[in-house]
């Protein structure tokens, strides 16, 4: 059998023994160590562990039943090609190891970057296209900050959030709320693929689990333990990604949020987070003035309390350019209103719209709907 087959296998026998949480199994490690020695200890050293109950003593001490089915799933991975970090091991991710109920072990596709720090963005599956910008250009000046981006490969703000660290050729990571063996959502494909081949996929479930509901609250626990801070950009009064953020506050990381429209449901989640004390982000330099300690980079950061303070692009946009900008705002905006409130004619609109997208000052979206860009902040 691989050294690696050998390593791996008491961790995968311990997952399969009933009634043994994540809490429960980062406490037998640290009493023993090792989950060999945790798998060879007698009832009277189990029964010293706080809370552990009979039936979890029991399962230990009769370990050998579970052995061919941890074999299977162990077998499944390594052949695969997938890899596992454990919580042993110094490459374990450490702001994650700092939760009260780490996973014992993760499967991953990628390469492991502790050097850098982690920020996770989360937001709705059905965002809006202000949301969806947000989320890109936040992760794409995040990362070109030396952040590296988590989010769970969702529909919507997540997957916009992958995306633009991947554009800023930075790292992403994708924490699944199935097997690694199963994308979700298919159409993410070849997202999946584009992560695993530059940043880090990981899962906690085993390799074929399918993405039950249940699986997306426990995997939010991840996304919030691995990072020093999360952002909500979009979110409804149930969103999931609340969880992300109440989790985030719980491990004492920063909670941050992206304000909208009064008028959006799809932002009630996000301005409840803002009247409960989270950090109100209208550009990447609001995280950097809370996070800049965590990067380490070869320019000085220096926060905006003691810089020159900046124009805003939107107000500088007004007063320079083409007289279409002064029209043109944050929230996107139909060209036939454009038209209207400019007094313009519709050729002469068009042609001011195509050369700032050209020049990157305002973003297109689907409908003909216009805004300013973030790019040039």
């Amino acid at each position: 059998m691989q050294p690696s087959f050998e390593k791996y296998l008491p961790w995968f026998i311990l997952r399969e023994i009933p009634f043994i949480g994540n809490t429960m199994y980062k406490k037998l490690i640290h009493q023993f160590l090792s989950p060999e020695r945790v798998l060879n200890s007698t009832e009277t050293q189990l029964k010293k562990i706080d809370k552990i109950s009979e039936k979890i003593i029991f399962g230990i001490i009769h370990h050998k039943k579970f052995q061919d089915k941890a074999k299977k799933e162990l077998d499944k991975i390594l052949n695969k090609n997938i890899k596992i970090v454990t919580l042993t091991d110094s490459s374990y991710p450490a702001l994650l190891k700092q939760i009260h109920d780490p996973p014992p072990f993760l499967t991953y596709l990628g390469e492991l970057d502790n050097a850098a720090p982690c920020i996770s963005i989360v937001g709705s599956r059905r965002a809006t296209s202000y949301g969806l910008s947000t989320s890109e250009n936040l992760s794409y000046k995040l990362a070109k900050k030396g952040f590296q981006i988590v989010s769970g490969m969702a529909r919507g703000i997540d997957s916009r959030a992958h995306k633009g660290a991947l554009r800023a050729q930075g790292k992403t990571i994708a924490v699944l709320g199935s097997g690694i063996n199963n994308i979700y959502p298919r159409e993410n494909k070849y997202l999946f693929q584009a992560i695993a081949e530059k940043g880090i996929v990981f899962s906690e479930f085993k390799a074929d689990t399918k993405p039950f509901p249940s699986n997306f609250p426990i995997r939010n626990r991840i996304i919030a333990g691995l990072s020093c801070g999360s952002i909500v950009v979009e979110a409804a009064k149930r969103s999931g990604s609340l969880i992300t953020a109440r989790l985030a506050g719980e491990y004492n990381r920063e909670v941050f949020a992206v304000p909208g429209s009064i008028q959006s449901k799809k932002s009630q989640g996000t301005h409840a987070l803002l009247k409960q004390g989270a950090k109100l982000v209208e550009n990447e330099m609001d995280i950097m003035d809370e996070l800049h300690h965590f990067v380490h980079s070869t320019k000085k950061y220096q926060p905006a309390s003691l810089q020159n303070q900046k124009t805003s692009h939107y107000r500088s946009c007004k007063t320079a350019g083409p007289e279409i900008l002064r029209f043109i705002g944050p929230y996107p905006i139909h060209i036939d209103v454009l038209i209207e409130n400019s007094g313009m004619d519709s050729s002469q609109i068009a042609s001011q719209l195509l050369d700032l997208e050209l020049a990157g000052k305002v973003n297109r979206h689907q409908g003909n709907y216009y805004s300013i860009s973030e790019e040039n902040n």
